[in-house]
């Protein structure tokens, strides 16, 4: 017997196994052998129930979850590698990946999250690579990655990242690939990556940035590669790279005019540098890296002659190939700069030798040495060369002042009296990110008045009197991308000026005096990058179809203006909108199918104070599970139309309305007890209920069980509800037309 039991035993834990192995969720395809599930683009809304607990792979991309709960993976605690690319997923809950300790590979890559939470990753205690590209991630909270302390490599490329705090990444103290490209970075905080001890590779090309982030930098002592292609920089200053264990340096197309020999003389270990397809017409040796082996200056428009022969001699003597071609004089024009000797870099005598150099430094940027950091400053002005600013705030000034440090990045000029902005008024001013014109009562800008400003970033001109804009009022401007009109008294969408700004984002236009959006100012023409449009506080009372016309824009708001109805026509031209404010609008009725043809992306919905009375019980058709956030707040409304096809709202404020808390109200208690959104809703009627909270009250105990929601009701009754209700709104609709 007792020889018996053990392999009665051991029979049937093998039939247990053997059981609990074969099973597999309906849609999925399971490898038991591998312990492997697939759920592949199966349009799923949560994650499937039944995959067995001994799963090692699960692979849910292409599905549409929305939202990760929390616990959502409770059952599967031996899983170490889960993909949820693709997957629609808007919102991960604190404890989401709770019981996932054996995870080394995460892909949350293709989604819409948007902001990456303290609590996010908690769990993940184990994971070594995590992938967040491509999603709309523009907000990273303290201790996000705290969790993460195993993690290798990080992926957050192709997000809306604009800035890094300090400590943003504390936590990771074993990362060695931080990968940020295809952001809009355009600034870093000194602390941005204190902690990233371990980390030998940070990839931040394809950004905003203005110049090298030398004290941020500095916290990195074991990266070894650092790529910074396609940033608009355009000078290096002396110990710039003050990296001491940096072996390759990628800088190449970006918008180089000039660096300093000394730029590189604390990154001695340099191998690599790259800076080709910059504005390099001459170099000077370089002092530091001892072991530099390449240095690449391939598309320069590097000239040729004896001012280049310093740098021939040094790489020669110092072994270092240089790449890239001569552009100039034409009798070594293309000739590769490994092949041309001492004796072919010369320069001509007189006039000739006067025009070249005069060539070479053509936009007052001397091309061979570092410019002079002079304290030199117009009358009545502030000027830090270190830092790059300059500032003659509020100085009463009526023309503006010229000879400013040629370094200058922001230049505020906030405060004065212009009134007129000529032509050319900020020559030698090549180098400003940033200029402040607000407050300073112009009523004109003069064809031009910007245009040797290559670099400028951002252009406050907010609370001026400018009625229009000349048609060329921004030429000159290639990398303008944050325009600030706001406070101005234009009449009309500036359309013809914003054509020329073709790489223009954001534009706010708040506070004016436009009544009407037309087609002639077409946004897909006008300002084809445009992605956040603002139009609070106008007279707008109309928008023509194709007045929005653009496949970029992704948030506009248009609240505090004269609307009577919402623009759903206009609207279908904005396919990938996800933020739409239509607060403080006067719009008493939303019809049936509002938003029917609005961007099914649309994830934030502003509907307060605009003495809305009634909605159709089909006004929200058409938002689907995409929408995360509905506010009606402070309206006239005394009941709601169905809200279960909204399946992914987070949050839905109703709070200041007149809510009749009895039985026409017990379709949305009931779907508030099912959801875990954020409801927040009180009772204004009866009077003994008022203030009290809608899920706080008993009155619904009461209420007959008959009374059921549209999407309780069978087929047939949900058709003659429809049916009913729409003949009544028609017959309303008729009535207030002839009144």
């Amino acid at each position: 017997m007792g020889l018996f039991r053990p392999a009665v035993f051991l029979t049937i834990l093998t039939l247990s196994s053997t059981i609990n192995a074969g099973k597999c969720p309906k849609p999925c395809r399971c490898d038991d052998a591998k312990r492997t599930v697939a759920c592949v683009g199966k349009n799923l809304t949560e994650i499937p129930l039944g995959v067995g607990e001994p799963t090692l792979k699960l692979d849910l991309k292409r599905n549409n979850l929305q939202m990760l709960p929390r616990g959502a993976f409770l059952h599967t605690p031996h899983l170490t590698h889960l993909s949820l690319q693709r997957c629609g997923v808007v919102m991960v809950k604190e404890g989401a990946f709770r019981g996932l300790g054996r995870v080394v590979y995460l892909n949350l890559a293709y989604n819409k999250i948007d902001i990456l939470y303290q609590e996010s990753f908690d769990g993940l205690s184990a994971l070594k690579e995590l992938r967040l590209d491509h999603n709309l991630i523009e907000e990273i909270r303290p201790g996000a990655f705290a969790q993460l302390g195993f993690l290798n490599t990080l992926t957050l490329a192709h997000n809306h990242l604009v800035y890094i705090p300090d400590m943003a990444f504390q936590g990771l103290q074993n990362t060695k690939w931080l990968r940020l490209s295809f952001n809009s970075l355009n600034n870093l905080a000194a602390e941005a990556f204190a902690g990233l001890f371990t980390l030998r590779r940070l990839s931040l090309d394809h950004n905003e940035l203005q110049f090298f982030p030398t004290q941020t930098m500095t916290r990195l002592p074991e990266v070894k590669r650092l790529e910074l292609s396609y940033n608009p920089m355009t000078y290096l200053e002396e110990e710039s790279v003050w990296m001491g264990k940096l072996t390759h340096l990628y800088l190449d197309h970006s918008s180089l005019q000039d660096l300093s020999d000394q730029a590189f003389s604390q990154a001695g270990l340099l191998v690599h540098v790259d800076l080709g397809h910059n504005q390099l017409r001459c170099l000077e040796p370089l002092s530091g890296p001892a072991k530099l082996s390449v240095l690449n200056l391939t598309g320069n428009p590097i000239h040729c002659n004896c001012r280049v022969r310093r740098l021939k001699e040094w790489a020669t003597a110092g072994g270092v190939e240089l790449l890239g071609a001569c552009a100039g004089p034409a009798h070594l024009s293309d000739e590769p700069l490994q092949a041309v000797t001492s004796m072919d870099l010369r320069c001509r005598g007189g006039a000739e030798a006067l025009e070249e150099q005069e060539g070479e430094s053509d936009g007052n940027i001397t091309a061979t040495a570092k410019p002079k950091q002079t304290a030199k400053c117009p009358l009545d002005c502030e000027c830090d060369t270190e830092a790059h600013h300059a500032s003659c705030e509020s100085r009463g000034l009526n023309k503006v002042p010229r000879g400013f440090p040629l370094r200058t990045q922001l230049l505020n000029l906030r405060g004065n009296h212009f009134h007129f902005i000529p032509a050319r008024s900020f020559l030698g001013a090549g180098h400003v990110a940033s200029l402040h014109l607000d407050f300073c009562k112009i009523h004109e800008i003069e064809a031009g008045a910007f245009r040797p400003m290559r670099n400028l970033v951002y252009l406050y001109l907010s609370d001026n009197d400018l009625t229009s804009l000349e048609p060329k009022a921004l030429a000159g401007l290639p990398q303008l991308v944050y325009l600030h009109l706001e406070g101005n008294r234009l009449t009309q969408f500036p359309g013809a000026a914003l054509s020329l700004v073709p790489n223009l984002s954001v534009l706010h236009l708040e506070r004016n005096a436009i009544s009407r959006l037309e087609p002639a100012g077409l946004l897909a023409s006008a300002a084809p990058s445009l992605m956040k449009l603002y139009l609070r506080g106008n007279a707008i009372g109309g928008i023509a179809k194709g007045a929005l016309n653009s496949a970029n824009i992704e948030t506009l708001h248009l609240d505090a203006n004269r609307l009577t109805r919402v623009p759903s026509d206009a609207l279908t031209d904005t396919p990938n909108l996800v933020e739409l404010s239509l607060s403080q609008n006067p719009v008493r009725w939303l019809g049936p199918e509002t938003f029917q043809e609005t961007s099914h992306r649309l994830q934030r919905l502003y509907m307060n104070q605009m003495g809305l009375e009634e909605m159709s019980k089909e006004a929200l058709l058409g938002l689907g599970p995409h929408l995360k956030v509905l506010t009606v707040r402070g309206n006239q409304l005394k009941t709601l139309p169905d809200l279960s096809p909204l399946s992914g709202l987070e949050m839905i404020d109703l709070r200041d309305n007149p809510l009749v808390c009895d039985r026409d109200l017990l379709p949305l208690r009931r779907w508030m007890e099912r959801v875990k959104s954020d409801v927040l809703a009180t009772c204004r009627h009866p009077l003994e209920l008022k203030g009290q909270k809608v899920m706080d009250t008993n009155v619904f105990a009461t209420c007959p069980e008959s009374t059921a929601s549209p999407t309780e009701m069978d087929p047939a009754g949900r058709a003659a509800a429809g049916l009913q209700s729409a003949r009544a709104k028609t017959k309303a609709r008729k009535a207030r037309s002839t009144q």
